[in-house]
């Protein structure tokens, strides 16, 4: 029986669920916690901002498959973090939160007046999956188990747990308050799903003539991408993905149709007799399943696998649904579609989308002239592809830029692409790219962001070089807020209103003067060499790219993105 604090509880707990890394900001109710980090051999990430940590605490989840930590203060520093878990609930990304609160002889009830105190688990209910309040010491391993069950369980998403200070403080026996393995308490991973709906569906696919595969971000939470791509391969199927699971098919597969390819997309899903989605919702930017984009319900049988049974069937109805893991569901419809029939060849409907994406890649070729004003966006864009490896983690942010991104930088594999790709939330790239290196510092990492976004954490810089985190982050400097000049120029609004941002600004000296290395680049001959230089740095580098602001008014893909979230009837 040992006497401990409840800050040393909160690092015994989290150690048993193996946690090595916790993202936070500083605060005195933490101390009780800081002062053992060493015994529990545990790293504290402070960043500058706690909307920040959570961004890096949900970088961490997404790129090594498991819960991130952040722990943020009381009061102000909660309402803080709150954006940064409300991406990773959009996201449906497992972030275990917690913050501080005052103590509980303030807060329970309020009696008006007290300093820094705020409904927190009110505040963070909304946006979790889980939310409560500790009011015993002997009670904070049980919630974090909940919390992690729930994290962890059905479609991922983050947990809010406020621990108030005199609790944090305060000391207790560990004998009273037990903490159990992982494996005693949750489970690990649901199994493959009903064993006659899995025959069912299997002989569906076995039988289709023109079968697509579209994956949603539960493949890559399943780690069951290897087993998508198998089993889209021996039925000769088309295979798309969500927005969030880009990678889960390498983007330069003869058999895979790009999101913003929608010309190819309408006519290989009107044309599919039999329709597979994996860990997908079929949400607003998949068009709800829904025509045009998709064929008619009646034209199709839709199989539906999720491990949240509330996704199935979410928008659009299904013919069989089945609840459970990907990577097992989809390892066993594999194995009986392969013992049924034989790998097959592409039918003819590939040529015709073949020709679709030809005049797409023409169209986008012809979109790379040359800049009067600075450099072209998609030629940056092409240029940082070409140089960094296949397996490398790409961040991107902002949003002209983003769509940039996606038509001209192709993603090749799972876990290897970080954007806040349903919540649309800027700012996220800088901390993502933070976590994405702590999480994985064998591989390169390098953020792809506009001058906007950049600007509502470039204070994390400091957090990166502290951390000894050498990501490199590339920013498109077109002097303003790029994406809102085509909003108004599309509006014909008759002057552009607070879309330009202060010329001259230098984002390569501001990384200098944060202990990084800059660089501006302002032809697209110095943009490679620049990138060598970042690589063979030993600390973060930011290069100022300047592009043509008219240019970057109109990136391909705009419009179809826009017939997406601006749709006049859903």
């Amino acid at each position: 029986m040992t006497q401990m604090t409840g800050g040393e509880l909160l690092l015994k707990c989290l150690k048993a669920e193996g946690v090595s890394t916790i993202f936070g900001l500083l605060d005195g109710s933490h101390n009780s916690f800081l002062t053992k980090l060493q015994a529990y051999d545990m790293r504290f990430v402070s960043a500058r901002h706690e909307a920040a940590a959570a961004h890096m605490a949900e970088a961490w989840a997404r790129i090594r498959g498991e819960p991130g930590v952040v722990i943020g203060g009381i009061g102000p520093g909660a309402a803080n973090m709150v954006s940064g878990i409300a991406t990773a609930y959009a996201e449906g990304s497992p972030v275990i939160a917690i913050t501080g609160q005052r103590r509980r002889t303030i807060i329970d009830p309020d009696r008006g007046g007290a300093f820094q105190v705020l409904d927190l688990v009110d505040f963070y209910r909304p946006v979790t999956k889980f939310a409560a309040g500790l009011r015993d010491w002997r009670r904070l391993p049980e919630l974090l188990r909940k919390a992690y069950r729930m994290a962890t369980s059905g479609r991922p998403g983050p947990v809010y747990i406020e621990i108030p200070e005199d609790l944090l403080r305060g000391t207790g026996d560990d004998a009273d308050a037990p903490i159990y393995a992982p494996d005693t308490y949750r489970v690990g991973r649901l199994g493959p799903g009903d064993p006659a709906l899995l025959a069912k569906a299997a002989a569906l696919l076995a039988g289709s003539k023109r079968p697509l595969l579209h994956a949603g971000s539960g493949v890559t939470w399943a780690g069951a991408a290897p087993a998508f791509n198998a089993l889209g391969e021996h039925l000769a199927a088309v295979m798309t993905t969500t927005l969030a699971a880009r990678g889960v098919v390498p983007e330069d597969h003869p058999q895979y149709i790009h999101i913003l390819n929608q010309d190819a997309l309408a006519a290989a899903r009107g044309e599919a007799d039999v329709v597979l989605v994996v860990g997908a919702r079929l949400g607003e930017l998949d068009a709800w399943g829904k025509p045009p984009l998709w064929g008619q319900a009646e034209g199709a049988t839709l199989i539906h696998v999720d491990a949240d049974p509330a996704s199935i069937g979410l928008n659009r109805p299904v013919d069989v649904g089945i609840v459970g893991d990907a990577q097992a569901a989809l390892a066993a419809l594999l194995a009986q579609v392969q013992a049924q029939t034989a790998p097959r060849p592409l039918h003819d409907g590939f040529a015709r989308y073949g020709r679709a994406t030809a005049q797409l890649q023409a169209q986008l070729a012809q979109a790379l002239r040359p800049g009067r004003q600075g450099i072209n966006s998609g030629q940056m864009v092409k240029a940082v592809r070409e140089f960094f490896s296949r397996d490398s983690i790409m961040v991107q942010d902002g949003g002209n830029t983003s769509l940039w991104c996606a038509s001209y930088h192709p993603i090749y594999g799972p876990r290897s692409y970080l954007y806040t790709a349903k919540f649309g939330h800027l700012g996220t790239g800088l901390p993502y790219a933070i976590g994405a290196k702590l999480a994985a510092p064998e591989r390169p990492v390098y953020l792809i962001s506009g001058d906007g976004a950049i600007g509502f954490n470039i204070q994390e810089l400091e957090t990166a070089r502290r951390h000894g985190a050498p990501i490199i982050v590339i920013v498109a400097v077109d002097e303003g807020w790029g994406m809102e000049r085509s909003s108004q120029m599309m509006a014909q609004m008759p002057a552009f209103v607070e879309t330009e941002l202060s010329p001259g600004i230098r984002y390569d000296q501001i990384a200098a003067a944060f202990g990084c290395h800059g660089e501006m680049v302002t032809s697209l001959d110095g943009l490679q060499p620049a990138l060598a230089r970042a690589a063979a740095a030993d600390r973060p580098t930011l290069i100022q790219v300047m592009v043509d602001p008219e240019i970057n008014m109109a990136p391909p893909g705009l419009l179809e993105f826009g017939s997406l979230v601006y749709r006049a009837t859903d």
